[in-house]
């Protein structure tokens, strides 16, 4: 008999729902990690950290209460990183508390060291003791997470560049910083270091930030971040990063700018942690860029071996990622479990945050389908005054025809949170007049939803 039902190799988002999953269905369950404390890169050094992060400085600047008290400033220059930092370690330790309370009560087994398979059905674990173990397993599940991808050359000691795994290791608030890549992370960093009153520079390669966005959403992010004097430099390549002994980072463009800073954040993408498991030698298939193929139940080339989260690629988010696992542990043990949805909600914090579920007009566009749009301005509801939120926006997308909701798209306070109830009514394929023919509670930001209902369909008339 094998030591266990199923193995899982990897404690942030996706292995603990894969691993909880399997023992609610009365399996014997392992988790291997081998850092030190569970829930992965989520819970230590990216989701959860930024976050609070964000949240404390949201909170301290004064940004909830800009509205209220006059002639301040709103920045929180006299923040320091040690205010920040005892949030963060504070967040971060109950949420462990709470992981492996779970992984208790649920009875299944965690093993800290570093795995590697050394068959399909075989694992070995050195620990961090440097002992070695061998476990055997039904099915495995890989959700190791993945790591920030840094320049070849770059000297990544160096105390002036940073990394996501690294930033919030600094113990002063630069007064001007670098962000190499306008991507969600970038983006995140650098409103965040900006309201602490950090001069930002943000360099892309490309014309535009977050593609993947509603182009109104991502413009009124643009024109948001210039607000907080952050420089937007788009279409420029880095040709050379110099660290002298000046204490200042200058990095040169290949337009020929440079631009000096205090620190570099870089934050170029992500590779998965996949590299010490000795796939190769079983026929998991591994991308050049370190994502393991996957079929659409999870499994990979080897069918007991299961992958989920951030190694499979997109969309590599912790919500998604406690999906897959879940839903990958359900089919290993023959549990019907309704497949993954087609629509899911993204969350960006930025300052001012954004959120969105279904198609974006570019898409819509360009596969030809009707459709119209309403709008809805915070400053329209008497909740976006009460909050002091006068800029931010609810968009609906909707079938000119039959006035199906396709699309959601907000920009401001609590759009990770409205963007939920657009979800549902997409998921549901519910049409627009839901929005108009239902009552919200008064006074809140959810009203937008019929203000936007209602604009839209008066286009139609």
């Amino acid at each position: 008999m094998a030591d266990y039902d199923m193995i899982v190799i990897g404690a942030g988002p996706a292995g603990q729902k894969a691993a909880l999953q399997a023992a609610k269905l009365h399996k014997r369950v392992a988790v291997i990690e081998r850092a030190k404390v569970v829930g992965g890169a989520c819970v230590s050094t990216g989701t959860l950290p930024s976050k609070t992060l964000r949240e404390t400085v949201h909170y301290l600047s004064g940004l909830e209460r800009r509205k209220l008290s006059a002639g301040g400033t709103g920045r929180g220059e006299r923040i320091t990183m040690r205010q920040l930092l005892a949030r963060k370690d504070h967040v971060i330790r109950h949420e462990i508390d709470i992981i492996e309370s779970q992984l208790h009560r649920n009875h299944v087994d965690l093993i800290l060291g570093e795995a590697a398979f050394d068959g399909e059905n075989t694992i070995s674990v050195k620990t961090l003791s440097g002992m070695h173990s061998e476990y055997t397993s039904d099915f495995f599940v890989i959700a190791t997470g993945s790591r920030p991808v840094m320049p070849e050359g770059l000297d990544v000691t160096d105390p002036r560049v940073l990394n996501s795994d690294t930033i919030l290791d600094i113990d002063d608030i630069p007064k001007k910083l670098t962000v190499v890549g306008g991507g969600v992370i970038g983006c995140e960093y650098a409103c965040v270091f900006a309201r602490l009153g950090s001069k930002v520079t943000v360099v892309d390669r490309r014309q535009r930030l977050l593609r993947f966005l509603d182009n109104e959403i991502t413009d009124a992010l643009a024109y948001h971040m210039r607000s907080e004097d952050i420089c937007l430099k788009f279409g420029e390549d880095v040709e050379e990063v110099q660290l002298n002994g000046t204490g200042r980072a200058h990095l040169l463009l290949r337009s020929g700018k440079v631009v000096v800073s205090d620190r570099l954040f870089y934050s170029m993408g992500r590779r998965s942690n996949v590299d010490t498991l000795n796939l190769e030698p079983l026929g998991v298939e591994v991308s050049e860029t370190g994502l393991v193929g996957v079929n659409e139940q999870y499994q990979t080339g080897v069918s007991q071996i299961y992958a989920v989260g951030d190694v499979i690629g997109f969309p590599a988010l912790a919500s998604t990622a406690m999906e897959q696992g879940r839903l990958a542990a359900c089919h290993a043990f023959g549990e019907k479990a309704q497949s993954f949805p087609s629509t899911f909600p993204y969350g960006i914090f930025t300052i001012p945050e954004i959120s969105y579920a279904g198609a974006t007009e570019w898409e819509l566009t360009k596969n030809d389908v009707p459709y119209e749009v309403g709008r809805a301005e915070y400053s329209e509801t008497a909740r976006g005054q009460i909050l002091g939120d006068d800029t931010g926006m609810l968009k609906l997308l909707f079938h000119r025809e039959s006035r199906e909701l396709l699309g959601v798209h907000i920009i401001g306070e609590s759009a990770t949170e409205l963007v939920h109830i657009g979800q549902s009514v997409i998921a549901h394929k519910g049409v627009v007049d839901y929005f108009i023919d239902n009552v919200f509670n008064y006074p809140t930001l959810a009203e937008c939803y019929k203000v936007a209902a209602l604009n839209g369909v008066n286009r139609l008339v």
